[in-house]
């Protein structure tokens, strides 16, 4: 037997060696096609990604990988921890996936990818007309996921979130996003109410692109980004890609009359960034490093953009540098007035632009209409107009066209199920947050500059087991508590009852 467990160990090995090589080849695909592929050439680059996404997936659905791999999966018990982490990992896909051929799988990539670029001409057209069909299709594939998969679960919604968030579930959303509306709301309506007046004419200043290339790499070494293993560049929507273990790109934008939307940017992807540069180097070896959660990587980015970007701390510190490189801007601005204007409240119809109490907002409409979706219970094409009234019911705006509403997200040209790790991403951060406020002295480190203690503590208590377990284990472990979204909501009351003075 020990003999045979060897075998399939090494027929595993090299299957995911060899689907490494595939992926590798796929994400350089994806980060040239959001980055500097002409719009005309999209189509093509997005069918051949396609075709060796299929590749990779018939691999891991080949006779001997799936034998083998049964044989690991009963005799899990005497396998190491780390063999058998991948081992129960991969089953759980095998079970999900088991019944979708590789006629299927390619078929699903190229409806996704055809949504890809009839979003981007709905977007740019502002009609979502433009969009329905494939996303009709987009839906249609999710459907037919969930009633494929073996391990599939009663609640619809919660098959899609499991992928992206193993370990949450439908229930847990409703009840955590039931106490964001009870406490935010009426906050909300106390902060617009308030006669403080924050000013914002700076904001809106030109800063040159240039000015803003140099504050990208200052933030960027300034955090800890490690530059022999990773890149930076420009696009569309900012996001970050690890293609390997020492090949880590982030992007951002830049907006002439709108400077700290780089700023944000950039501390936002960065955050991603440092978990994948520092997450164990087993971690690659044993193939698990892919498998943290959406929302424990978003908890990082937004640690590092709100918890501590936002903060008074950070911005003492930042100041100087930015009326170094943005004299007009900052001519006549104080330290206050800046920490001010990044922290200002206010309803916007635009969720990555949104200030850090609203957001939540975002969130809940995109999973209110997802639930939708995924129940059937709505038709395509009353979705703009649904969009529009939860945005009114939410925040009190409405959205102008198409473009500003119901098409500003790329997420659901991919599927269902990805929204909601961005508020829970919030809600580990806060967590964890108070518990680093235990042992550091967190705003002295971030005044200082010193973000090798902070990062430091990153890694041994948030990144190191973050492949390896479960979201709600995970911040168990880190935090001695389960999760709850009140270290995130205590959070923002005390935060912006201070700076609105209510």
């Amino acid at each position: 037997m020990h003999e045979d467990i060897q075998k399939a160990l090494q027929i595993i090995r090299k299957a995911l060696e060899e689907k490494q090589v595939l992926r590798h080849a796929c994400c350089v695909l994806e980060f040239d096609s959001q980055t500097i592929c002409p719009e005309r050439g999209m189509l093509e680059q997005g069918n051949t990604s396609a075709f060796l996404s299929n590749k990779a997936f018939q691999i891991s659905h080949s006779k001997e990988f799936i034998s083998s791999l049964e044989l690991l999966y009963e005799h899990r018990k005497i396998l190491s921890r780390d063999t058998r982490i991948l081992v129960e990992r991969l089953y759980w896909d095998y079970l999900r996936t088991k019944n979708i051929t590789p006629e299927m799988d390619k078929e699903f990539s190229l409806v996704f990818n055809k949504a890809f670029v009839d979003w981007l001409d709905a977007k740019e057209e502002a009609d979502f007309l433009l969009f329905e069909d494939s996303l009709a299709a987009v839906q249609e594939v999710n459907l037919k996921q969930i009633a494929l998969a073996e391990n599939a679960k009663r609640v619809p919604y919660d098959n899609l979130l499991d992928v992206y968030e193993r370990g949450m579930t439908t229930r847990d959303l409703n009840r955590c996003f039931d106490e964001c509306k009870e406490r935010l709301v009426p906050m909300l309506k106390r902060i617009l109410q308030s006669p403080k007046e924050i000013r914002t004419d700076f904001l809106s200043r030109p800063a040159p692109k240039e000015s803003q290339r140099e504050m990208t790499e200052y933030l960027l070494e300034l955090l800890g980004f490690n530059f022999e293993r990773g890149t930076w560049t420009t696009s569309e929507h900012p996001f970050t890609e690890c293609l390997a273990k020492d090949d880590v790109r982030v992007t951002t934008h830049f907006h002439e009359n709108m400077f700290y939307s780089n700023m944000f940017s950039i501390i936002h992807e960065c955050g991603h960034a440092l978990f994948e540069q520092n997450q164990p180097v087993e971690d690659f070896f044993y193939h698990i490093s892919s498998y943290k959660t959406l929302g424990q990587h978003e908890s990082v980015a937004r640690f590092y953009e709100n918890l501590i970007g936002r903060s008074e701390a950070f911005i003492r510190l930042v100041y100087p540098k930015c009326r170094e490189l943005f004299p007009k801007v900052f001519d006549g601005v104080s330290e206050k007035q800046f920490y001010e204007a990044m922290n200002l409240v206010q309803p916007s119809l635009i969720r990555t632009e949104a200030d850090e109490f609203t957001y939540t907002f975002h969130i809940i409409i995109r999973y209110e209409i997802e639930q939708m979706l995924v129940n059937k219970s709505v038709q395509i094409k009353d979705l703009p107009q649904i969009w529009n009234e939860k945005y009114e019911e939410y925040l009190g705006i409405c959205p102008l066209n198409d473009r500003e509403g119901i098409l500003q997200d790329v997420h659901w040209t991919d599927g269902f199920g990805y929204f909601p790790t961005y508020a829970l991403g919030n809600m580990y951060g806060a967590m964890y947050y108070n518990k680093m406020r235990e042992s550091l002295d967190v705003d002295a480190l971030v005044s200082s500059g010193d973000f090798v203690q902070i990062n430091n503590w990153m890694r041994d208590h948030v990144w190191k087991s973050a492949n390896r377990r479960d979201a709600k284990t995970w911040i168990l472990k880190i935090t001695g508590r389960a999760f709850t979204p009140k270290d995130f909501l205590d959070y923002l009351e005390n935060k912006y009852s201070k700076i609105y003075g209510i």
